[in-house]
């Protein structure tokens, strides 16, 4: 019978998760985090409801399947939300002494549940990496989804500092940055800046199923930018609207008052206030972005320098060896193509000190530069 274990994998540094690490759940996180943890040597044994998907994941090398004498030191648990509770309090009975997390992406529902039960949570931990794709699956699962980004740990008067260091080891061993929050405040917190916006783009997009084809034709950048998640799976967040409605909800019925407010200053753009209504609408917006924490979670800015690139090979290439050349450190980039034009728009984010540097370096070597920041 052919062996279906994963290759062994050397190390690339030190691991602080130590021991065997079982993972619950073979889905996009679940195989995402083992295949990380096993490029630092870590032994991962995934399980799952899905043979199928189990057996998926162990061939793209996210893990090993179980075994009778697993003793492992963490558990994970990477379910859809509707069955987290379940699964962690079969794991917690299964693995006594073990710490146990779940990556939902609901925390207050879950330990609700448990503590309704009567399970003992001494040893439980709920977490949450702030990091996916819009496809899911094992096929889609990487190692460096969590690099530089925020995982919440949940921990309560009963955490062990021993059982957080396990939780908080494994998100620093994935790239990620712990960041410690209560259920509750997780709840808001993703209702504001994950759940509403996904309901935003989701509506957003539903209102291009009838419209006309020319009409679509116009779509830019700016679209694809406030849609770009209305194609994530309805099976799965309609469990996680549910299980996080209360804090949705209040979010929901004050950008309603916003977009109410919004809609009655345009019925009569030349009443009084009016324009100023819009206006403070925009500007208040404005704001809202320049809170927003950017590359490596700094709150500096960067101007932005837009590029005429011809769509054929190699230009890109091209592009940032020459931005390379110039000593031009590029903080951001997307590429906009527009619909029947044979180039794109390279948007390339730069510190706003070698922004003339970066434009007359390249107009130099033949670019078209399409926009510069105002002076």
């Amino acid at each position: 019978m052919t062996d279906l274990s994963p290759a062994p994998v050397r190390p690339g540094r030190a691991a602080r998760t130590a021991g065997t690490v079982r993972i619950v759940g073979a889905g996009l996180l679940g195989s995402s985090i083992g295949h990380a943890l096993r490029l630092l040597g870590v032994d991962v044994v995934l399980d799952d409801a899905s043979p199928a998907q189990l057996r998926l994941a162990v061939d793209y090398g996210a893990g090993r399947l179980p075994a009778g004498d697993d003793r492992p030191v963490l558990v994970v648990v990477a379910v859809p939300p509707d069955v987290t509770a379940d699964v962690i309090e079969r794991e917690l009975a299964a693995h006594p002494g073990v710490v146990v997390t779940d990556v939902a992406s609901v925390k207050l529902e879950p330990y609700r549940e448990l503590r309704a039960r009567g399970v003992d949570l001494t040893h439980y931990i709920g977490s949450h990496p702030l990091a996916g794709r819009e496809r899911g699956g094992a096929i889609s699962a990487r190692a460096d989804i969590f690099v530089g980004r925020p995982w919440v740990v949940c921990r309560d008067d009963e955490t062990l500092s021993s059982d957080l260091a396990i939780v908080e080891g494994l998100a620093l061993d994935l790239g990620a940055m712990p960041l410690e929050m209560t259920p509750q405040e997780h709840d808001e917190a993703v209702a504001l800046t994950s759940h509403v916006p996904q309901l935003v783009a989701s509506l957003l997009a539903g209102r291009f199923v009838a419209a006309p084809e020319g009409s679509l034709r116009l779509t830019g950048q700016g679209v694809r930018d406030t849609t770009r998640i209305a194609a994530s799976a309805p099976e799965l967040w309609v469990q996680i609207l549910g299980a996080n409605a209360a804090p949705v909800v209040a979010v929901l019925d004050a950008l309603a008052d916003d977009l109410r407010s919004v809609s009655d200053a345009l019925r009569e753009p030349g009443a009084p206030g009016a324009r100023r209504a819009v206006a403070d609408t925009i500007r208040r917006g404005n704001e809202g972005v320049e809170r927003l924490p950017g590359k490596h979670g700094q709150n500096r800015r960067f101007e932005q320098v837009v590029v005429r690139v011809d769509d054929t090979a190699g230009q890109l290439g091209r592009l940032f060896g020459d931005l390379g050349e110039l000593a031009v450190n590029v903080e951001d980039f997307r590429l906009e193509h527009s619909p029947g034009a044979q180039f794109g728009l390279a948007e390339l984010s730069v510190d706003p000190g070698v922004v003339h540097q970066a434009v007359a370096g390249l107009e130099r070597r033949g670019w078209k530069i399409a926009s510069v920041p105002h002076a």
